[in-house]
């Protein structure tokens, strides 16, 4: 991207009403995305539920849905109990931004960015386990925030990315190649910016800026790597932008996955097919969660590669 793009980008940014205004409403909620489901205080999350009816009624409505048994709940903190503290936290994510999100400016469907921001989060904090990352609960929330880009350019820019989204689509390539080509920028710069733009910590600021590309960075985190490989195995496992890529992943040749080695040299006798064989084994289980987060939707087959 150019200095005056940049310069311009990052000054509409600044200027959005809507979503320049999201961290009154999501900063506490993001911070008790940061701590260990050990640590959630169960009355606080009732109490952030409470303060909004339209929250509340939806937490109630997936409480007592067929997937929980229709457990006839009546009341906000029981609804808490029988989702569970991390299918709720996610909704309340989800909620929360989607008021910040004008509904005309959507331009990848809603169900399609969500299923896959929350897939990546939920893939990211289960490498992050299993590489022993020593910090799950933040490799949770850099995967469930990478692509905030997206809603930056639906609202900023929105004929242009619609045209962005047509063209992968119809060519079968990653939006952000297409996005570089039509704006001249992507996802991962306007993403870079609003977390900037609203305080975020320097790690989740470079996994929303490098989840594509980690040799943008001088020396990549182990968190930007982490949700560079989460992204790549939900775009080829049906949790992708509602479209079809053309791709595959080589997790052993990537620089993400190398650049972990350093970091965790016992990686480097690991036995990449059985790692990703059981990340493959939880997928299903996470397609099942992020379904009943956001409703269940059939997506297109799995990119081949």
């Amino acid at each position: 991207m150019n200095e005056k793009l940049q310069f311009q980008l990052r000054a509409q940014i600044s200027q959005m009403d809507s979503i320049s205004t999201a961290p009154a409403i999501l900063m506490p909620l993001l911070e008790m995305l940061r701590l260990p489901s050990d640590r959630i205080s169960l009355e606080k999350v009732v109490e952030l539920i409470s303060y909004d009816g339209a929250i509340a009624a939806q937490c109630l409505r997936l409480a007592n849905s067929p997937l929980f048994g229709r457990r006839q709940t009546e009341t906000v903190r029981a609804a808490v109990m029988a989702l569970g503290l991390e299918r709720v936290r996610s909704m309340l994510f989800g909620l929360c931004v989607n008021r910040v999100m004008p509904q005309d400016k959507w331009v990848i469907p809603p169900d399609a960015f969500w299923r896959h921001s929350l897939g990546c989060a939920l893939v990211t904090q289960r490498m992050a386990n299993k590489i022993e990352y020593p910090e799950p609960e933040k490799a949770y929330l850099a995967g469930l925030l990478h692509d905030l880009g997206f809603l930056v350019n639906s609202v900023l820019y929105t004929d242009g990315f619609r045209e962005c989204l047509r063209l992968a689509a119809e060519q079968h390539l990653a939006l952000h190649v297409v996005e570089e080509q039509v704006l001249g920028f992507s996802h991962c710069d306007a993403g870079q910016m609003l977390c900037e733009h609203w305080g975020l910590s320097k790690e989740l600021v470079d996994a929303a800026r490098c989840h594509h590309d980690v040799c943008l960075l001088p020396k990549a985190g182990p968190l930007a790597c982490l949700v560079h490989l989460s992204d790549l195995l939900c775009r080829v496992r049906y949790l992708g932008y509602g479209y079809e890529e053309f791709m595959g992943v080589d997790l052993g040749g990537d620089a993400a996955w190398q650049a972990l080695v350093r970091s965790y040299p016992a990686l480097e006798h690991m036995d990449l097919v059985r790692f990703t064989f059981d990340i493959d084994g939880a997928m299903d289980q996470i397609v099942a969660t992020v379904d009943a987060v956001f409703g269940a939707k059939t997506m297109t087959a799995p990119a081949s590669g």
